[in-house]
């Protein structure tokens, strides 16, 4: 999408190609207008341009639940002569009010109306599956699941220059302890059909080609990148999985000449990380509005130049490292409605085909935001964001794009995505409420069998997960986003390769509810270990009195008198921009290392039939774990080894023996089945 080192034909793609409203899933509703220009950013990067798109409307909200009252959390919280550091309450932990026999819940309910301070709540009961063979859930996850997307023109943005840029790599580290992999990276985006590789360019930067001659309302020849590029990728945390985006739009007579010689760069020169697989242009439904193509254009010409393409990089340079051909992305689209390059359209056109004995597919690619910038009568506003019934009205047709996808046998990834493009909103996409609309966002996906998800970065986004460097006089920090990455990860690593995720029916959230409550559940070899639970109703840090929302769950006989351990996604409110705790964590600006900031430990117990309740303050989620709090487990990474719990130990943590020898084995064997299809060894 649009991006820092871009722009695009904007008045053009508003006039004949309404992606921004195909993107709504209601493409008459459009409103087009001229082009507004983007903040100024970096002098080094051209300047990006937003596009119109359309509003967003939700249907009439249906009369409010019915009301109890219960206690808020902060009934639950220890005494205030106890500093918030205090550890944990030693022997066996106070019963929590939603704990408590049903008829004494009932009746502290009443005496609750006459205490000051304390939420009113609606509720819903939730029954999730004990065993993984009762349920409807996910492959299955990857631990570098919950990625990044990072545009080609900013990558020295994140990696550093002559000097690595530790902060980000620090931040990206710390998803590798809690999952056991480090986040999947693509890099890719408009800038990488603008790329041109000189292996005798060796400086820490791209710079504008002089000579430039290439088509294009920016020249498919007009940056110039070398060695070096590649060198500061490599400098991402070890055995990170890179999606590296080649340039398809350059078509000079030496263009295979060219991408076969960047291919063979990339292959050659990352070490440390781990190149993954192949994209072959950016978003080319979309050339044609950026000159990059002329016309006759479509799914069917783009299909035979992405085949000759990747026969060429197969024969020349993957073949002789003993790589495997099914290793390229197509198509990597903006749009899927209306278009020639939908899934089953290029399927038809023989994509999936062979072309000299080999297949060359190895995942579908597409690309989405939820919004993206315009200008429109009604502006997104981080309510809009915060209805996670919205968020599903807009992907209704890339879920339909999903399971056409997995019919043919090829896995399906999304490799860009974000809340607000092409660089989010500040006070809406920076804030809390968009680290809950994250964290639905990856558990939602994984319940399609999305395989893997990357939230698109430029340096000057205020969608970024981070800023990672001094801009517009501001230092680098870490937004409320990258919080949600943190609880995935941990989500994921909980299961050490075992995760997978099972949505749980909602719809009776009504009311003022309707549309913000999410609930998952988590499994890990087979049985229930968690689940989720997402209250995005939108309440600001200044509201002195927060509501809540009541979950009353039976998670099944199996778990009766069981310890479960909650851990908060929370910040004052849904629109702070700092302040922001995961499991009682927070991250520092200074250099990405994480501090337990709360070092209380939220601990329970299931009654006889295995049941409980608890209230989830608005804009607020937590993740509710059995027998031993979440993150204080060792991690199998991919390579064999172990990371110590990444949060408070406490009695209950496994450890890695016994049953979960075998996880660790299956972990090494996957890892070594992908590293000699990837020819490592």
């Amino acid at each position: 999408m649009s991006t820092p080192g871009q722009a695009r034909t904007s008045q053009a793609r508003a006039d004949s190609f309404r992606t921004a409203c195909r993107r709504s899933g209601r493409p008459s509703s459009c409103a087009r207008s001229a082009p507004r220009k983007a903040p100024e950013g970096p002098p080094d990067f051209p300047t990006s341009y937003l596009l119109p798109t359309c509003e967003f409307r939700c249907s009439p909200a249906p009369p409010p639940a019915r009301l109890q009252l219960l206690p808020s959390r902060a009934s639950l919280l220890p005494p205030p002569s106890l500093p918030s550091s205090s550890p944990a309450i030693q022997g066996p932990p106070p019963t929590p009010v939603h704990a408590m026999p049903r008829p004494l819940c009932a009746a502290f309910a009443c005496l609750a109306a006459l205490a000051p301070g304390l939420s009113r709540a609606a509720s819903l009961s939730l029954s999730p599956s004990p065993s993984r063979s009762g349920a409807q859930v996910s492959d299955n996850l990857e631990p570098s699941f919950a990625g990044f997307g990072i545009e080609p023109s900013n990558l020295f943005s994140f990696t550093g220059w002559n000097e690595p840029n530790n902060f980000s790599i620090q931040l990206l580290q710390n998803l590798a302890d809690y999952s056991g992999a480090p986040p999947h990276i693509r890099v890719g985006g408009n800038t990488q059909d603008y790329m041109i590789y000189d292996a005798d360019y060796q400086d820490f930067g791209w710079k504008k080609n002089p000579h430039s001659t290439a088509q294009g309302v920016i020249a498919a020849d007009s940056m110039i990148i070398g060695p070096n590029y590649l060198a500061a990728l490599d400098r991402f945390p070890k055995d990170t999985f890179i999606t590296y985006g080649l340039n398809l739009a350059y078509e000079g007579d030496d263009y295979l000449d060219k991408m076969i010689n960047h291919s063979r760069a990339v292959v050659e020169n990352l070490n440390n990380t781990r190149l993954y697989s192949f994209e072959i242009g950016n978003e080319p439904d979309l050339f044609l509005q950026n000159g990059l193509r002329a016309a006759p254009w479509d799914g069917k010409t783009y299909t035979t130049q992405f085949m000759e393409r990747a026969d060429t990089v197969y024969q020349k340079v993957l073949s002789p490292k003993g790589m495997a051909p099914t290793f390229f992305e197509p198509p990597a689209t903006a749009s899927t409605i209306g278009t020639t390059f939908e899934i089953a359209m290029l399927n038809s056109d023989g994509i999936l085909d062979k072309m000299n004995g080999e297949y060359y597919v190895g995942w579908w690619n597409q690309h989405d935001y939820f919004y993206f910038i315009g200008v429109t009568p009604t502006p997104i506003t981080l309510d809009d964001l915060m209805d996670m019934d919205q968020t599903n009205t807009q992907f209704a047709y890339w879920e339909k794009q999903v399971k056409i996808a997995l019919n043919t046998g090829v896995p399906y990834v999304l490799r860009e995505m974000c809340s607000i493009g092409p660089i989010g909103m500040h006070k809406v996409s920076d804030t809390f409420g968009a680290s809950l609309w994250t964290l639905n966002f990856f558990l939602y996906m994984a319940t399609l069998n999305v395989s893997s998800v990357q939230m698109h970065m430029t340096d000057n986004s205020n969608a970024s997960a981070w800023q990672p460097i001094n801009l517009y006089g501001k230092d680098p920090f870490v937004r409320p986003q990258y919080y949600a990455h943190a609880a995935v990860a941990q989500i994921i690593g909980n299961g050490n390769g075992t995760t997978q995720i099972g949505a749980l029916d909602v719809s009776g959230a009504g009311g003022d509810y309707k549309g913000r409550i999410r609930a998952y559940s988590a499994y890990a070899n087979s049985a229930l270990q968690a689940v989720i639970l997402i209250n995005s109703k939108q309440v600001n840090a200044s509201e002195p009195n927060k509501d809540s929302f009541t979950f009353n769950l039976q998670m099944g006989a199996s778990n009766a008198n069981k310890n479960i351990y909650i851990s908060y996604l929370t910040a004052d409110g849904a629109d702070s921009l700092s302040g922001t705790t995961w499991n009682g964590m927070a991250f520092s600006d200074e250099d990405g290392q994480a501090s337990v900031v709360d070092e209380s430990l939220y601990q329970y117990s299931l009654d006889g039939n295995g049941d409980f309740s608890i209230n989830v303050r608005d804009s607020e989620a937590i993740v509710a774990n059995l027998d031993w709090q979440l993150g204080s487990n060792k991690v199998i990474k991919v390579n064999g080894t172990t990371t110590s719990g990444s949060r408070r130990k406490n009695a209950a943590s496994p450890s890695v023996t016994g049953a979960e020898t075998a996880i660790w084995a299956a972990v090494l064997v996957s890892f070594l089945t992908l590293a000699t299809s990837l020819g490592a060894f």
